[in-house]
C-alpha cells in the first residue's frame, strides 16, 4: 500500500513539475504583447525541425505512459478514489460552482467594461457591457440558463463586426462549451443533461490545443514578454522555452480528453500553470482565464470513470502516441490551412496592435510604449478605445 501511495505522490509531483515549468507561458499573448493576426506564420517545417519540439513530445509521452501503467494497475483505482475523497465537497456542488464562476466572470468583465469576452477584444459599446450583466443574472436561474448560453454565443458573433474570424477562433470552442453546458444543465432530460461536463471538457481541450499553436506559428509574439519578464523562462533560452511551453499546453489539453487519471492529473497541472501566470500578469490574466480555470477545476474534481470517445483505443498504450499524433495533424493542418485560406500564403499583415506589460517610463522607453492600431476591418484590427 505504501508503494501505491508513493507512486501516486510521484505522479502528482511530476504533473505539478510539468505545469510549473510551463506556468507563466499560459498567459494569452494577445493580451500583453504586439501581434498581427494576418501575418504569415512560421512554416510547419520549422516546428517539425525543432529538436525541442520532439524532446517535449518525448517527455510528455513518458509522463502519459507512466500514468497509464499506474492507472491500469491496482494502484490506479486507489489514486482515483483518493482524489475522489479530496474533491467530494466540490463534486457534490459542481454545477453550483461552475454557474457561480460563469456568473462572476461576466460581472467582472461588465465592471471592467469595454470588452466583448476577453481583454484583447475591445469595444466602445456600452450595450455590450449591459449584455454581460444580463448574462450573469440569467446564469443563476435554471429556467433562464439557456438564454445565458445564447447570449455568450451572441457576444462572440457581435465581435465579428470588429475582429477577424481567425482571431476569434481562439475563443470559439470555450464559448460554445460553456454555452452548451448552460443549456444541458438546465435540461429536464437526464439523457442529455449527463453530457454537460463533457461539453465543458471538450471546449477547454480544443481551446488549449488551438491557442498553443501560436507558440510555433508566431514565436516572435512572445519575445517582448521574455525581454520584459526574463524570469518567465526559468533560465532557459527563449527558443527552448517557447516550444516546450507550447507542447506542454497542447498535450495537457489533449490529456483532458483521455482516461480518468490522465485527464485529472492534466487538469491539476493546468491549474498550477494558470495560477502561476496570475502573479506576473495580474488581474487581467485572472479574469481572462477564469472560465478555463473553473472548467479545469471541475475536471480535476470529476469522479466519473467514463471514456466516451473511443474507450478501447484510449485504454491501449499505443493509443497515447497515436492520439497525440492524430491531434497534432488535425490541429496543425487546420490552423495553418485556415490561415492560408483567409489571408493567402503571403499573409495580410497590417499595423501591429500594441499592448504593454509595464507602466511606461520616459527614462526607460520601450517599443511597446508606442500605441499602434489597425483600422477596424483590417487583419488584427482593434476598435478605437472607449472615450
Amino acid at each position: 500500500m505504501s508503494g501505491i501511495r508513493n507512486t501516486g505522490r510521484l505522479l502528482a509531483a511530476l504533473a505539478l513539475f510539468t505545469g510549473t515549468g510551463a506556468g507563466p507561458a499560459a498567459a494569452h499573448v494577445k493580451w500583453f504583447a504586439p501581434y498581427i493576426v494576418g501575418a504569415p506564420p512560421q512554416p510547419i517545417s520549422s516546428m517539425l525541425s525543432n529538436a525541442w519540439f520532439w524532446i517535449g513530445i518525448a517527455l510528455v509521452l513518458v509522463f502519459f505512459l507512466a500514468t497509464r501503467v499506474v492507472e491500469k494497475s491496482a494502484g490506479g483505482e486507489v489514486i482515483l478514489s483518493g482524489l475522489d475523497r479530496l474533491t467530494d465537497p466540490l463534486y457534490n456542488r459542481l454545477d453550483d460552482f461552475v454557474r457561480v464562476v460563469v456568473g462572476a466572470f461576466f460581472i467582472a468583465i461588465f465592471a471592467v467594461g469595454g470588452v466583448y469576452l476577453t481583454p484583447d477584444l475591445k469595444t466602445p459599446s456600452e450595450l455590450i457591457s449591459w449584455m454581460q450583466l444580463l448574462i450573469a443574472m440569467l446564469v443563476f436561474f435554471r429556467t433562464t440558463q439557456p438564454l445565458a448560453g445564447i447570449g455568450i454565443v451572441l457576444l462572440w458573433l457581435l465581435a465579428l463586426r470588429d475582429y477577424d474570424i481567425f482571431h476569434l477562433l481562439d475563443y470559439l470552442a470555450l464559448g460554445l462549451g460553456v454555452a452548451v453546458y448552460l443549456v444541458l444543465e438546465a435540461s429536464p432530460n437526464e439523457k442529455w443533461r449527463q453530457y454537460r461536463f463533457q461539453a465543458l471538457r471538450w471546449g477547454v481541450a480544443i481551446a488549449l490545443m488551438w491557442s498553443s499553436l501560436e507558440k510555433f506559428a508566431y514565436p516572435d509574439w512572445f519575445y517582448p514578454l521574455v525581454v520584459e519578464k526574463p524570469f518567465l523562462t526559468f533560465g532557459m533560452p527563449r527558443d527552448v522555452f517557447i516550444p516546450m511551453a507550447g507542447i506542454a499546453e497542447f498535450t495537457m489539453g489533449f490529456g483532458l480528453l483521455w482516461t480518468p487519471l490522465v485527464r485529472r492529473l492534466s487538469a491539476i497541472a493546468l491549474f498550477v500553470i494558470f495560477n502561476a501566470a496570475v502573479y506576473p500578469f495580474g488581474r487581467v490574466d485572472l479574469i481572462g482565464h477564469a472560465l478555463i480555470m473553473a472548467v479545469i477545476v471541475s475536471i480535476a474534481a470529476d469522479h466519473t470513470r467514463d471514456e466516451p470517445l473511443m474507450p478501447a483505443f484510449e485504454r491501449m498504450f499505443v493509443g497515447v502516441p497515436a492520439g497525440i499524433a492524430a491531434a497534432l495533424v488535425i490541429f496543425v493542418s487546420s490552423y495553418w490551412g485556415l490561415h492560408i485560406a483567409l489571408y493567402g500564403h503571403e499573409g495580410a499583415a497590417g499595423p501591429a496592435i500594441y499592448h504593454t506589460t509595464h507602466g511606461p517610463d520616459p527614462d526607460h522607453p520601450h517599443p511597446t510604449d508606442a500605441a499602434g492600431h489597425a483600422e477596424p476591418g483590417q487583419a488584427g484590427a482593434e476598435p478605437p478605445p472607449k472615450p
